[in-house]
């Protein structure tokens, strides 16, 4: 479903260091040992682990389990938890994916349109996308009638809003995932194979 406004424009933690490495490697692979490794995997499983029950999991004390979760938090590893609900049990049946192209004349322009979306509590993604369009935002909303005023009330009179496109889910076959960690392991796998290690900051 595409939707259209008039046209009034063209488009438009810390770094562990790598001994014997001529140039620092990802950042995000810096700094976390396998019991970080493990903290982050157990906790994207259960959040509500507490640390007694996440100490034993990992296979260290209570004491350095904590310092260490404090530590992934501190560093930005870690940035919150929250309770994952189902949303067809509170009526949010319809879950679109909504392309839009904004009238990209200006930076402030874009700036308006993105601070404008954050405050909209029906959408719950957006990024930004290459190719047609400018973000591809996921909606939800309690049925079509409710989408309908939502994208023609509310989206389409964002500042710079230019051509909406429109796809429904038709059934989720993996939502919420936990994200991989499996390049991590393999990082440090190929590294310890190949005679290097880190100097990391370890709690």
């Amino acid at each position: 479903m595409a939707l259209k406004k008039p046209n009034t424009g063209k488009s438009l933690g810390r770094v562990a260091a790598r001994i014997g490495e001529p140039s620092a490697p990802d950042e995000a692979s810096l700094g976390l040992d396998r019991y970080d490794i493990a903290i982050l995997g157990e906790l994207q499983r259960d959040a509500r682990l507490s640390n007694l029950d996440l100490a034993a999991r990992i296979g260290l004390s209570p004491a350095p389990t904590w310092r260490r979760v404090r530590r992934l938090e501190e560093q930005g590893y870690i940035t919150g938890y929250r309770a994952e609900i189902d949303r067809r049990k509170i009526g949010l049946g319809v879950l679109a994916f909504m392309r839009v192209d904004a009238e990209r004349n200006t930076g402030r322009a874009t700036r308006a349109l993105e601070d404008a979306i954050r405050k909209l509590p029906e959408v719950i993604a957006c990024h930004y996308i290459s190719g047609t369009g400018t973000f591809e935002l996921q909606v939800m909303a309690t049925d079509l009638d409710a989408f309908s005023r939502f994208s023609l009330q509310t989206l389409l009179n964002l500042p710079h809003v230019k051509d909406v496109h429109t796809s429904f889910s038709l059934g989720e076959v993996k939502s919420g995932g936990a994200l991989p960690l499996g390049h991590l392991q393999a990082t440090r796998v190929r590294d310890r194979k190949d005679g290097r290690g880190y100097v990391a900051a370890v709690a």
